[in-house]
């Protein structure tokens, strides 16, 4: 079997895990995405999960649409497009036959992904221990170590703390300041002032700390709880960034691409 010929499937679809399939796709792999029901990306413009709710989706040039089942994801990859599928359980994945199989939800801890799933198993990010859970991991915290990739122990423990971006951590992140529905006073790339009210969520307003662009925000009118990540603030102030793959998904992506050649390009 070539290469190129190999399917991947990509658990989860938010804007790391679409890093994984945008660069996997890129490099000629065939690659499906699957999703839960109700998907809540803050980078929405860089994250194949919008197909859930909208039917397709583009992210940096390449266009994702939803299936209804595993046997429509040949169709879609013949056509040119990343499949998106909900299911959250991976009830479809015997149907999908993977070679690989990518585990990107960032849940910090596994979910069920099993080494018995594929051929080659990788998780990214913590809560998977390569050789017992997952044949390999991928680190995903910014550092020295960012997307390397490890075949004993597990990726850096998440500390709940962003990594930094030109000088700022947590003050890049807008949470919600109340329980209710959010309601966004910004759209995606606006350019905004520190203390400026971007949003509203039961009745609170929410500010962003920094001066820069809203790189981004959840769809608005959905619930949210007090303290859940809604949007981010970007402030190095490029509007390009808003809508092309980060630094951080293409160095998470190398590491899974690296992964795979190790197996499979021999």
């Amino acid at each position: 079997m070539k290469l190129n010929e190999r399917r991947v499937v990509v658990r989860g679809a938010g804007d790391l895990a679409s890093a994984v399939g945008w660069r996997l796709h890129t490099a000629g792999f065939g690659v499906v995405m699957t999703e839960v029901e109700r998907p809540l990306a803050v980078r929405r413009r860089v994250s194949f999960c919008e197909a859930v709710w909208d039917g397709s989706a583009e992210v940096d040039g390449v266009r994702a649409t939803r299936i209804r089942g595993p046997g429509e994801a040949r169709t879609a990859i013949e056509g040119g497009a990343v499949p998106v599928l909900v299911d959250p359980d991976l009830a479809g994945l015997p149907a999908l036959g993977p070679d690989v199989l990518v585990d990107a939800t960032l849940a910090k801890r596994n979910l069920g992904t099993r080494m018995d799933m594929a051929a080659l198993v990788v998780g990214v990010g913590p809560g998977f221990r390569a050789g017992r859970d997952v044949h390999m991991v991928v680190e995903s915290k910014r550092g020295h170590n960012l997307g390397r990739v490890l075949t004993r122990g597990e990726a850096a423990p998440d500390t709940g703390v962003p990594g930094v971006v030109a000088g700022y951590a947590a003050e890049r992140v807008l949470r919600a300041p109340a329980d209710g529905v959010f309601e966004a006073r910004v759209e995606l790339g606006d350019a905004v002032s520190a203390g400026q009210e971007v949003a509203v969520v039961g009745g609170a307003a929410l500010r962003t700390e920094i001066d820069g662009v809203v790189r981004g925000l959840i769809r608005p009118g959905m619930a949210v709880v007090r303290g859940m990540k809604v949007g981010d603030v970007d402030p190095r102030g490029d509007r390009s960034y808003v809508g092309t793959v980060s630094d951080k998904g293409l160095a998470v992506a190398g590491g899974v691409l690296e992964a795979i050649l190790r197996v499979f390009n021999r």
